[in-house]
């Protein structure tokens, strides 16, 4: 670099402490001085084919240059790295999944993990996360659900919300993905969602518009087409909501392969191309010389990227160092375990559940001493150690040599060792084997245009993708009744990552606990809660059915599908069909009594007052649901929507009145003509208790 050259970069670089206005003439002299091709390269990523190639094929294994940076203009680029079980680097520490973080219901919790995340991406190198996928659960079938926190956009946008904020909390960009409707996993390059425009406002971009009005900085766009347009390109997504409808002023970058399809996507709204500039690069400076696309949208790309980034770069850290030892260090292991035991769910219980230490118990299923945090794609996490549900079990009972006492390979010696016992615990569900980010087996990653010795092939098997079933492998389904036909006392532990069809085997059963990929400290956490440590207290997510086709219509290889408003629980209650454990439904060893609902108008909005009592013998957590039903006399809506939730913790006796908000943008509906939200005149009624289910729930209306 030239004395001259580095004089610029010392001027124009960020700095600790710039305030906004030197942030705006920072990057307006830095798109002065940049060439074309300076500034279009800070439109893509770069050399992630050589590292992916180096590593031998290890996601993770560094930062992935992801835009930005000109080193002759002193223009810091942005590093990537991914989640949202933690940071995919090192040896992180690794959370459980979000959809298990979602069964937490705990908004303060999942900012807490946040910040730990945020924390290890700085320790590692990395200013861009992609933890934070807030995609609606459609269809428990999709392979990827464990990566999303749910079925309802108010409670997935709510988590969303607080993740991002926590990441953020240490100067890293937190990126929200995948915007939008991708809810498929096999089908995700070339599937083309139909959607209508209140649909999609009212059911699939409420979360993401959450999550950014919390600050969220940058948003992924995703693989699939919406309306025929792919969504990495799609100008009514990335330009007429985003920007436009919801002023965002951060930037867009594509997902991390075939997600930019032509240089125009830079035209609609994309503002980086990662991993490669396949199609930006050279071709986007020649689109730009030949007068196919215009010089401002580079400049207008560019200066969203440069102002976040420079934004971030020059704000004050909350810590003075961010060393290696932050990562995977006792407290951020503690938050691990502490997630994980709030996030279980006990869906049945004959009183079989808690455990005493005493009790002679016996542990079954191949998963039980298997680690096994989730699916295997850009989401794994590699922490320093994992803790399985037997190691858990056989920790808490002080039996090191505790061992499996038969798994689905021997039906005959299960029944045998469960007969002999005082309790059985039998560990089934999934693993990345069966569900998550689908990997083929001959994956190339879309290298396209580059030769053959950068290309990453494979001749590994496919795993993952959207699950072909939605109930448990036959073999574990046999397990299961052969130890409870010999053992009253027998408990299920379910690990998947959302709804799994339990009716053909639920009634056999003493308890039902599903811990989905619980993390590294997934054992112990089971183990604290089995033994009555801690109430299990979480609730559930998304609704299990007791049928298949009690869900939507799914085709995991479809090429065009129709998204309608309903699905979950919106869904069952239309259809009048009862859920087998319903949306928001989750039991406790403690006995929690709801009464005095009171509602009333509030300021730009309606209030309701609720007292709570915990009739049980243990401190416990509940999570507090408020639900609303619609006039319906202008437009059709969903019989009861989720506006409201808050986790409470109350001593044995002890009460509490709570007051929930509910703004009145949350009660609005969006006219497509003229378009814009309006709210409906009429009886609205405010439901209040522990989940979704009508005899759960007290209720009291309201005129608006």
């Amino acid at each position: 670099m030239t004395t001259a050259g580095a004089d610029a970069a010392d001027t124009l670089a960020p700095r600790r402490g710039m305030s906004a206005t030197e942030i705006e003439a920072a990057v307006d002299a830095v798109l002065e001085a940049a060439t074309l091709e300076e500034k279009v390269a800070m439109m893509s990523g770069r050399g992630f084919f050589e590292q992916y190639r180096k590593a031998k094929g290890r996601w993770g294994a560094e930062p992935y240059r992801a835009g930005a940076g000109c080193e002759r203009l002193g223009v810091p680029a942005l590093w990537f790295t991914d989640g949202p079980r933690g940071v995919a680097r090192g040896q992180s520490t690794c959370f459980p999944v979000s959809m298990a973080r979602g069964a937490s219901w705990d908004r303060e919790l999942e900012r807490r993990i946040g910040e730990v995340m945020g924390i290890e991406a700085r320790a590692q190198g990395c200013n861009l996360s992609g933890a934070v996928c807030i995609n609606l659960l459609r269809h428990p079938g999709w392979g990827r659900a464990q990566e999303t926190y749910g079925e309802d956009p108010f409670h997935v946008g709510e988590m969303g919300a607080a993740l991002a904020r926590g990441i953020q909390t240490h100067n890293v960009i937190a990126t929200v993905k995948h915007f939008a409707l991708n809810s498929m996993e096999n089908a995700r390059f070339k599937i083309d969602v139909r959607v209508d425009p209140r649909v999609l406002r009212e059911v699939y971009l409420p979360h993401f518009r959450r999550v950014l009005a919390a600050g969220c900085a940058s948003v992924m766009s995703a693989y699939n087409k919406m309306n025929g347009e792919y969504c990495g390109q799609n100008r009514e997504l990335l330009t007429d909501i985003l920007r436009h409808e919801w002023d965002f002023d951060g930037f867009v970058h594509s997902d991390w392969v075939l997600g930019v399809y032509q240089p125009y996507g830079a035209a609609a709204g994309l503002d980086i191309e990662n991993p490669e500039p396949v199609h930006f690069g050279a071709k986007l400076v020649a689109a730009v010389n030949d007068g196919g696309i215009a010089p401002a949208v580079v400049d207008r790309a560019c200066r969203r990227i440069l102002r976040t980034l420079y934004r971030f770069a020059a704000a004050e850290d909350p810590l003075e160092d961010y060393h290696a030892g932050l990562v995977a260090c006792p407290a951020h292991v503690a938050l691990a375990r502490e997630a994980a035991e709030k996030s279980a769910v006990l869906l049945s219980n004959d009183g079989t559940l808690p455990l005493a230490k005493s009790s002679r118990i016996a542990v079954f299923g191949r998963l039980a001493d298997l680690i096994n945090t989730g699916d295997h794609g850009s989401s794994r996490v590699t922490p320093p150690h994992v803790v399985t549900a037997l190691e858990g079990v056989a920790r808490a009972l002080g039996q090191d040599d505790l061992a499996l006492a038969g798994d689905e390979a021997d039906l005959q010696r299960a029944a045998e060792a469960a007969a002999t016992t005082e309790v059985a615990v039998v560990v089934v569900g999934f693993t990345a084997d069966e569900e998550g980010e689908y990997i083929p087996g001959d994956i190339s990653l879309g290298e396209v245009d580059l030769p053959d010795d950068a290309k990453v092939q494979s001749s590994r098997r496919s795993r993952g993708g959207d699950r072909t079933s939605l109930r448990l492998p036959v073999a574990q389904v046999e397990l299961i009744r052969a130890v409870a036909a010999v053992n009253p006392h027998t408990v299920v532990v379910v690990v998947a990552g959302s709804a799994v069809v339990m009716s053909e085997w639920s009634d056999q059963t003493a308890a039902i606990l599903q811990t989905f990929y619980s993390g590294m400290e997934g054992g112990n956490a089971l183990a604290a809660l089995l033994f009555g440590d801690v109430s299990p207290s979480g609730k559930l997510p998304f609704s299990v059915a007791r049928d298949e086709s009690d869900y939507p219509f799914f085709d995991k290889d479809a090429s065009e599908i129709e998204y309608g408003a309903l699905h979950g629980y919106t869904l069952l209650d239309e259809q009048e069909t009862p859920a087998h454990f319903p949306f928001g439904h989750g039991l406790s060893y403690a006995r929690f009594a709801y009464r005095a609902l009171k509602v009333r108008r509030a300021p730009g909005g309606i209030e309701a007052m609720v007292s709570l009592r915990n009739d049980g013998a243990m401190r416990a957590d509940e999570i507090v649901q408020l639900y609303v039903s619609f006039p319906g006399s202008v437009v059709a809506r969903p019989r009861k929507l989720l506006r409201q939730f808050q986790r409470v913790t109350l001593a044995p006796g002890q009460t509490r009145t709570l007051t929930l908000f509910v703004p009145d943008d949350d009660l609005a509906y969006y006219a497509p003509t003229p378009g814009r939200w309006q709210l409906e005149p009429g009886d609205h009624r405010i439901h209040v208790g522990g989940s979704s289910a009508p005899a759960a729930l007290l209720s009291a209306s309201i005129v608006l």
